[in-house]
């Protein structure tokens, strides 16, 4: 969202503004591609922006130089969340969280998002740690928003309490869930076993249990055997859509915990990861207007995509799903 000191500049200089850490090229490049959209269309890097209008930022890769392996812990950190940001303005950045890593720390776990989150604290005596406002599982890649005041902080957590917040994720799973559209809506609880902990549904009237609710639609499928499937999650319970794809048949590959189809092997080529992206947040911004912001496929899903013949480009038809 263009804001009333941006109003008036040249588009190419609104991003040499926003993100210092990206050549001048660079942003030429993206503009001219298409890959910037100024309120949905394209624009000419010399067009000039107004405020209140809202400026699509692509995933950018900032060309800062990597700090060495001996370089303090708190340049490595603030490094690699410049790298992996997708959006940022003075009170939200969404990351581009890799699989594999770990959003808050646990047991064993020394290396997270939140851990990291320090690096980028300013100085000064009202210098403000950015926080987390929601998570995501260890083993999931994509969007994930953080809050960099304390204002945005309260604004946000207010917004996933009242599930105002629109989320879309994207999965390959086993089989072609049937019907092709559908609503999951059970309760789930956890059950402890002897090495982890799984969700499972809950029985009537169980104790502890939690209501969940998640729209499905398959996209594209392959060979009738593995499906494309966005899903939209109305609640946010633990595990929820992994748990809710497991029940209705269609587990997602390289689940872990919820992968639970005999003698099945992953077809040649295919990594066996979570295949699993917090694809889109949208949610309203703490000061206006609103924040929408895609994440890439992983480089694991990127390969699988390819290997199956899968179609980036085709239309998604979570986007009719209800929100509630």
């Amino acid at each position: 969202m263009v804001s009333g000191d941006e109003d008036g500049m040249r588009l190419d200089r609104f991003f040499e503004a926003r993100f210092p850490g990206l050549s001048f090229s660079h942003i030429q490049r993206i503009i001219r591609k298409g890959e910037v959209r100024v309120n949905g269309k394209r624009a000419e890097p010399k067009a000039r922006i107004a405020r209140g209008q809202s400026v699509r930022i692509p995933p950018l890769k900032v060309e800062a130089p990597t700090p060495r392996g001996d370089a303090p812990a708190d340049l490595r950190d603030r490094a690699f969340l410049r790298e992996i940001t997708l959006y940022e303005d003075d009170d939200v950045m969404v990351l581009n969280k890799p699989a594999g890593l770990a959003v808050q720390g646990g047991s064993g776990t020394t290396r997270h998002v939140d851990g990291m989150l320090g690096a980028l604290q300013g100085q000064g005596r009202d210098a403000q740690r950015p926080r987390l406002v929601h998570r995501l599982d260890k083993d999931t890649a994509g969007c994930l928003l953080i809050a960099k005041t304390r204002f945005a902080a309260a604004a946000l957590s207010k917004t996933f309490r009242s599930r105002s917040a629109r989320k879309v994720y994207w999965a390959l799973v086993y089989g072609v869930p049937k019907p092709l559209q559908g609503r999951v809506s059970n309760f789930l609880t956890k059950e402890q076993n002897e090495e982890d902990s799984v969700m499972r549904a809950a029985r009537h009237g169980e104790e502890g249990a939690s209501h969940a609710v998640t729209y499905y639609a398959v996209v594209e499928t392959a060979a009738q055997q593995l499906a494309w499937v966005s899903l939209k999650p109305v609640t946010g319970r633990t595990h929820q859509l992994r748990a809710h794809m497991q029940q209705i048949g269609n587990p997602i590959l390289g689940d872990p915990k919820y992968f639970d189809i005999e003698n099945w092997k992953l077809p040649g080529g295919i990594q066996n990861k979570l295949h699993l992206l917090a694809r889109r947040i949208a949610v309203p911004h703490p000061r206006g207007g609103r924040i929408d912001v895609t994440a890439p496929l992983p480089p694991h899903m990127q390969q699988t995509w390819n290997l199956i013949g899968l179609d980036m480009t085709r239309y998604d038809p979570i986007e009719d799903a209800p929100e509630e």
